[in-house]
């Protein structure tokens, strides 16, 4: 049987479900990601064949025509025909970006990103960064500081609410696995992308029954019971358009996390075009919410973030197909995410029910790494819950505790590579905790709150600034693409680490009035200060940290192991700002009411934010491996991890000359596909 192909789909090779026995899945990858959340990527080597032929990564939808034509080690080849009508591929190092030529290194840029990645995959990706990660979720996440101060909630109740929010993001680990392991209607990522666009979809709409101009008002008339509960719906809510955006981020991130394996010399193109769509989003989003905020149309919010949310469903579904009309029969989808749909007769797949399978041969093939990695992915959640519902020191030593035994976990489970690296960037993490709650409580607080306070609006806070930290994030990116991603990783963490500690001296500035008796008006201190250098920092700072985790994903667990470490990443980052909530509210700052106190603000800043970041981040840079970005950090054959080193068997050589007609793929074990 002939191959079937995505219409349009410059590169879809992928097999027909029928004509192969070894149904081959296809991996993913993200954050998921944009801001504080999370951002990831890529890996190197070329994946070998392996000894079963159930549920193998198919990457071949992803890889251009061109790369599969010159793939040197004969992963997979072309026709005569095929290959003649190919246009070749520019050498990586001539395409290497140079700041010398901005426009040449723009051409030579997205000349590479095409040469690795189809178009549909590219479009897919960019809608949901633009729409769901740079709008909808950036909406939802700035509407929290007005929103909450209007219910005159504390900032260190916010802060943990704004940690139970981003709780979705450290799920990225068990949303891995559970996609790996539970193909539904055959496939593991596409309906699990669909469910998720359904659970934020849900969220909005309860959002907009629940929330109109007038809330606020009423729950605060009807006393702190009322407050509590709205704040506690809300806040589920808010939880529900995570979720969406986490896992559509995981999802995006397997594949190209897969692909940047193989392909080393693709650098971090995807990256920058990921972030790039994302930031464009974010932009656009920031624009509008400030000014309506300050208008109170939260209803009109609520509606334009519902849009928003169901965006990625059709570009998932697109060129759907009815295979039989029976209680049975599965419905086949083709999309911009294209991947291979996989069947009960592969071997090791079970059928648990009409609509779901488990891939019982690869868990008990790499049993001890799921269940890592799936406890891992709900322990972060979990806590998060705990501490915001119940109580904040109770959350804070379970979270401690659980970070350690992550840690013991990893060390035995993984090899000491990734323990190193995941060590380093928790360590990172934890030296800076979350403290922006208070900062913005600061910034915005009304002349009864503070009366010699900064006063912003949210029109200005949110919206101006906000712009102009997007593009600088944006210019941030290209900056990082066209220098730092030379680098070797150790000086770029260096650099960064030390870079965003000092920019925290502008707030110190603000917060001691100093600026003022300088003559310089807190709109401006800040617009030059705070909204470009923090921004500037954060991004240059967030992408070598997404590099150096895809790169560290061994072959045929891309996806899984991918997303455990960003999801400890991410449980990090939570901890973070639970140990920040705590901070503020030790502090005894007053961040509510008519007489607000943040006497404490501009020592918390100095000793969390610039001395403790320097003294301990620097230090942590070296547990990471002091190689260039575009270089191999693990070498899996050697490695010999879970079967990295992987077998051809019998069968499989007799899978692929059955199927010589088809195009040879290279093969890995079945995950994230």
């Amino acid at each position: 049987m002939a191959p079937n192909t995505d219409d349009g789909v410059k590169a879809s090779l992928e097999l027909d479900e029928s004509s192969s026995t070894n149904n081959t899945p296809q991996v993913t990858t993200s954050k998921s990601g944009g801001s504080g959340i999370n951002l990831q990527q890529y890996n190197h080597l070329f994946i070998q064949p392996t000894a079963q032929g159930s549920g193998m990564i198919d990457p071949s939808p992803l890889i251009s025509h061109d790369l599969i034509a010159h793939d040197a080690d004969g992963a997979a080849g072309l026709n005569e025909q095929e290959m003649a009508n190919l246009p070749e591929r520019g050498d990586s190092e001539n395409s290497s970006p140079s700041w010398h030529h901005p426009v040449q290194s723009t051409m030579n840029y997205f000349n590479t990103l095409s040469s690795f990645f189809t178009q549909q995959f590219l479009s897919w990706l960019a809608i949901c960064q633009f729409c769901v990660n740079g709008g909808m979720f950036t909406l939802v996440m700035s509407l929290s500081l007005p929103i909450f101060q209007q219910l005159e909630v504390s900032a260190s109740r916010q802060q943990l609410y704004t940690t139970m929010m981003l709780s979705p993001w450290a799920m990225k680990p068990f949303i891995g696995v559970a996609s790996d392991l539970f193909p539904i209607f055959g496939y593991n990522k596409r309906f699990f992308a669909l469910y998720s666009v359904l659970i934020g979809l849900a969220g909005c709409i309860v959002l907009l029954v629940l929330f109109h101009s007038e809330t606020p008002h009423r729950a605060v008339e009807q006393g702190a019971d009322a407050v509590q509960s709205l704040a506690d719906a809300i806040v589920l809510c808010f939880t529900a358009v995570s979720f969406e955006a986490a896992t559509l981020d995981i999802l995006s991130e397997g594949k190209y996390s897969e692909l940047m394996r193989i392909y080393p010399e693709s650098g971090s193109s995807i990256i920058s075009w990921k972030f790039g769509w994302s930031l464009a989003g974010s932009i656009i989003t920031q624009s509008y919410v400030g000014p309506l905020s300050d208008a109170g149309y939260w209803h009109t919010l609520f509606w334009i973030a519902t849009i928003l949310s169901i965006t990625p469903f059709y570009p998932t579904i697109r060129n759907s197909m009815l295979v039989a009309a029976t209680f049975s029969s599965l419905v086949m989808f083709r999309g911009w995410m294209p991947e291979k749909k996989r069947s009960s007769d592969e071997v090791g797949m079970m059928k648990l029910c009409p609509c779901c399978l488990f891939d019982i041969g690869g868990f008990k093939q790499k049993r001890t790494p799921f269940i890592v990695i799936t406890l891992s992915g709900l322990a972060g959640p979990i806590l998060a819950a705990v501490t915001t519902f119940a109580d904040l020191n109770i959350g804070l030593i379970s979270s401690a505790v659980m970070l350690l035994v992550l840690a013991i976990t990893t060390w035995l489970v993984f090899p000491r590579v990734l323990f190193y690296v995941t060590t380093s960037m928790l360590l990172i993490n934890l030296s800076s905790p979350t403290i922006g709650s208070a900062l913005s409580y600061f910034y915005t607080a009304s002349e009864e709150c503070l009366p010699d306070g900064p006063h912003f609006s949210y029109t200005y806070y949110i919206t101006v600034t906000g712009i102009v930290s997007s593009v600088v994030s944006f210019l941030a990116v290209v900056l990082y693409q066209a220098t730092i991603s030379s680098w070797r990783f150790r000086p770029a963490f260096m650099f960064t680490i030390v870079a965003g500690s000092l920019s925290t001296i502008i707030d110190v500035v603000i917060v001691q009035r100093w600026n003022i008796s300088f003559g310089i008006s807190d709109k401006l201190f800040f617009f030059l200060g705070n909204a470009v250098f923090e921004s500037l920092v954060g991004i240059l700072l967030g992408l070598p940290m997404s590099a150096i985790f895809a790169k560290i994903a061994p072959p045929g667990m891309e996806s899984a192991v991918f997303a455990y470490v960003v999801g400890i990443q991410n449980f990090g980052n939570m901890l973070s700002g639970l140990l920040g909530s705590g901070i503020i509210q030790w502090s005894g700052m007053t961040t509510v009411g008519d007489n607000c106190d943040f006497s404490n603000l501009a020592e918390m800043i100095v000793i969390w934010k610039i001395l403790i970041p320097i003294l301990v981040g620097i230090p942590a840079t070296f547990l990471v491996p002091n190689k260039l970005q575009t270089e191999p950090l693990i070498d899996w054959k050697e490695e010999k991890w879970y079967g990295s080193e992987h077998e051809e068997t019998d069968e499989r050589v007799q899978n692929e000359a059955d199927t010589k007609e088809h195009i040879a793929v290279p093969q890995a074990e079945p995950y994230f596909v």
